[in-house]
């Protein structure tokens, strides 16, 4: 029965995916969990998890470790790591992922995208989603993609204890409205995508209540730990002129740079009504905040 085959996690041991596995055991579900040839994979096996090896840039490994799953759930992202795959990764790893579910058979394949993904073709690694979405659907693989917004307790966690520093830094405006998230909802659901009552091809905007700039969340953030937080914010000027000048050497750079000039449109903003009605309501910042305050003491 469908019920005892395990979900295949791609990304087990990163950030995200190690949530997620957390999320998938929490719910009963058998979890395998496929991890790169020399990665590390004894936290995730502790857990109870099968591991299977294999890499996304190679396809055969992937067909192997997808057979007999219930579904998929992928958080791989070459952007995310700065892996010096990155792009190949996040071009030519997420092709191979639709072909591998394709010759699998895999009755859901649970993808993670980025909020407004197909209006934004000037940053490649949000393009890159969109055209990993576009691969899945081309191939007829059932699949589902979640677009969270930013991950709000990476963007400000960064260097350690934002709330006892007193300080938020954030790259471009820090008066620029748009969506966050926080990882640990994001990894919720994703979990519950692979049950959930979801038309096949669909894609999920997923987000806070409402969208908030950086210094209205320091804002709520300082009334929490009842002091202020400030924010430095570093000019997108400075990040685009950074990203000419290293484009040889560091080309992610030029892609943060499209991505930042992006949030200060005001469009990097989700719609979160069909996530309400597939996983309830969405949080509001002051709850989400008042989350990540208390994972730090405050």
């Amino acid at each position: 029965m469908a019920e005892d085959l395990p979900v295949l996690v791609i990304g087990a041991t990163g950030f995200l995916g190690g949530q997620v596995v957390d999320e998938l055991l929490k719910r009963g579900k058998k979890v395998r969990a496929l991890v790169r040839p020399k990665s590390d994979a004894a936290k995730v096996e502790a857990k109870g998890v099968g591991i299977v090896r294999g890499d996304m840039m190679d396809a055969a490994s992937l067909i192997a470790a997808m057979t007999g799953v219930s579904a998929v759930v992928s958080t791989a992202a070459g952007y995310t790591r700065n892996d010096k795959n990155a792009q190949a990764i996040d071009t030519f790893g997420n092709s191979n992922l639709a072909v591998a579910a394709k010759h699998a058979g895999v009755p859901r394949f649970v993808l993670i995208s980025i909020v407004t993904s197909d209006q934004t073709p000037q940053i490649p690694h949000f393009w890159n989603k969109k055209l990993a979405e576009d691969k899945f659907r081309e191939l007829g693989v059932p699949f589902v993609a979640i677009r969270p917004g930013a991950f709000f307790d990476q963007a400000v966690g960064m260097g350690g204890d934002p709330f006892a520093k007193g300080r938020f830094v954030w790259l471009g405006s820090k008066d620029a409205r748009l969506t966050f998230v926080l990882a640990s909802d994001v990894a919720r659901y994703l979990a519950e995508a692979v049950d959930a009552d979801i038309l096949e091809g669909e894609h999920i905007d997923v987000g806070w209540s409402r969208p908030v700039s950086i210094q209205d969340a320091a804002d709520i953030a300082g009334q929490r730990a009842g002091r202020q937080i400030k924010v430095m914010s570093i000019p997108a000027g400075a990040i685009a002129g950074l990203g000419k000048v290293t484009a040889k050497v560091l080309p992610l750079v030029g892609d943060m740079a499209s991505m930042v000039a992006w949030f200060e449109t005001g469009k990097y903003v989700a719609d979160t009504t069909r996530q309400e009605q597939v996983f309830g309501p969405a949080p509001t910042p002051e709850d989400a905040i008042a989350r990540v305050a208390a994972r730090y003491g405050h």
